[in-house]
């Protein structure tokens, strides 16, 4: 399987990344069977976070005997230096490890540096210093958080959104990170679902030799389909990329992501699924989608409140509820007419 070196970090892993977002809604025996089976089919990297519910726990029961074979990263949330250390020794804890071998700020709004108010990267400089963690690095969804991230020399590793509908900006990051030597980490390579071919993906990947995409993973049929890339490469071949052209102008302008970030909302409507669903639909295998309880979901868009939080939190600075308008309505008028 190919390799990607993660910049100064020096640390190479697998072109194939374990994205372990998705392991939170399996059961921990499933869950513990498709780690093993990754890392025993040319897997070295698995990430997960703190907010991932009992992702970092499952990572734990999987790997604990053959921790030193693997690279793992994980994610604090914290606001302030306690609730770093906390979050620390909870990864450590869940993950049965001594250390964390890249431990990133996860999505915050500003760029955590030495001597700030919040103590976020002092802390970690005393955690790497314990031999705790040993590279620091950052995850965000705003190009302005990651370019401070890159300029500021600080970080050893960014982890992006990227994925083959990426556009001039999100290329300059890649290019940025190759200049910097700074190990660049692809989150969202299928964009939330909405990029259906993994082999045009995992081709479009192959462009880069310092980008390490994640692959959130559920079942085992998901794994397989990159296992077989790693082992046996897709080309971008001249059909791969007039797809791939095809999708970048489907998906042109405001779409949602799936990312989550404007979660909870006050009403319990699920944004990120439900203002995107129209994409779901026409891009993805519908049945799934027209059930009893997502037409119950769909209709809680018209209890929402106007409140703005959702608008407030989306790091891509969407209309979330215009967007959830907009769906319900074409859910109506072209899936569900009895809704």
């Amino acid at each position: 399987m190919r390799t990607v070196r993660l910049g100064r970090t020096e640390l190479t892993v697998s072109k194939n990344g374990f994205g372990a977002l998705p392991i939170q809604r399996i059961g921990t025996s499933e869950a513990v069977y498709l780690l093993q089976k990754a890392f025993y089919n040319g897997f070295t990297y698995f990430d997960t976070a703190r907010w991932y519910t009992d992702s970092e726990e499952k990572l734990g029961e999987a790997f604990a005997r053959i921790r030193d074979r693997l690279v793992i990263s994980t994610k604090t949330g914290a606001q302030n230096a306690e609730g770093f250390w906390k979050d620390l020794e909870t990864s450590l804890r869940n993950l049965k490890t001594d250390h964390v071998d890249i431990y990133q700020f996860h999505n915050p709004a500003f760029c955590p540096v030495p001597g700030g108010e919040d103590g976020l990267y002092d802390a970690a400089l005393e955690a790497r210093r314990q031999g705790k963690i040993l590279h620091i690095g950052i995850t965000n969804h705003r190009l302005a958080v990651a370019r401070q991230a890159i300029d500021s020399g600080l970080y050893e590793t960014l982890q992006f959104p990227f994925s083959y509908l990426a556009g001039p900006q999100e290329l300059e990051l890649v290019e940025s990170c190759r200049k910097a030597d700074m190990g660049f980490i692809a989150m969202k390579g299928l964009s939330g679902g909405l990029i259906t071919d993994s082999a045009a993906a995992y081709a479009f990947m192959t462009q880069f030799d310092n980008v390490a995409p994640i692959w959130g993973v559920q079942r085992e049929s998901e794994l397989d389909e990159f296992i077989a890339h790693g082992k046996n490469e897709p080309e971008l071949t001249e059909e791969r990329r007039a797809k791939i052209e095809r999708d970048k102008r489907e998906l042109a302008g405001d779409f949602c992501r799936g990312c989550g970030y404007c979660l909870p909302c006050p009403q319990g409507i699920r944004i990120n699924d439900c203002a995107r669903m129209g994409l779901m639909l026409r891009r993805a295998p519908s049945a799934g989608w027209l059930t009893e309880e997502w037409k119950a979901e769909m209709k809680k868009i018209e209890t929402c409140l106007h409140c703005g939080q959702c608008a407030s939190r989306c790091p891509y600075g969407l209309d979330t509820p215009a967007l959830l308008e907009k769906n319900l309505a074409d859910y109506r008028a072209n899936f569900c007419p009895d809704l």
